[in-house]
């Protein structure tokens, strides 16, 4: 029997042995991958901790961020980077503009519209939580050679592309 039985091996174990008639393959598949997601989302949100940010905090300023010079969206084109409803934006936007590390200015090219801002603290922030973040993640991956990272990426994408 195999010695390097993860924790769902056992699983998998345990409903072949109750329902040997059940292909739960898939099982195993996603099992991992959602093991796996709570693994790296508790990294993630340590690292980003460190910083002053969570993953939903970092996600809004990384999108201005990754907007480029001026540093500015509006509230829709934000909303449209994610998948929050406007009102869990809206929140998102008004912690980090409690915070300091956005602004709301007004539209130029709409009176009736704002625009959000990274402020001068928010792309210092920034910056340096994604460089954390980046060193972080090349961290989490590291366990894998060059070739079996493209490979997985590779299939991970093949697999997204059948949702999105």
């Amino acid at each position: 029997m195999q010695t390097d039985m993860d924790h769902v091996d056992k699983i998998l174990a345990q409903w072949r042995r109750e329902r040997p008639e059940l292909d739960a393959t898939a099982m195993g598949l996603l099992g991992r991958l959602s093991r796996l997601r709570a693994h790296l989302a508790r990294e993630v949100e340590s690292t980003l901790a460190d910083h002053g940010l969570n993953s939903a905090s970092f996600d809004v300023l990384a999108t201005l961020r990754r907007s480029g010079p001026p540093f500015r969206l509006s509230p829709g084109d934000l909303l449209g980077t994610t998948m929050v409803t406007s009102g869990t934006m809206t929140n998102r936007i008004d912690q980090l503009e409690k915070a300091g590390l956005v602004e709301r200015l007004d539209n130029p090219e709409d009176r009736r519209g704002v625009l959000i801002a990274l402020t001068p603290e928010g792309l210092k922030r920034v910056d340096t939580a994604v460089t954390a973040h980046v060193a972080n993640q090349q961290r989490l991956v590291a366990g894998l050679e060059p070739d079996e990272r493209e490979a997985l990426d590779a299939l991970l994408r093949k697999f997204l592309a059948v949702f999105e």
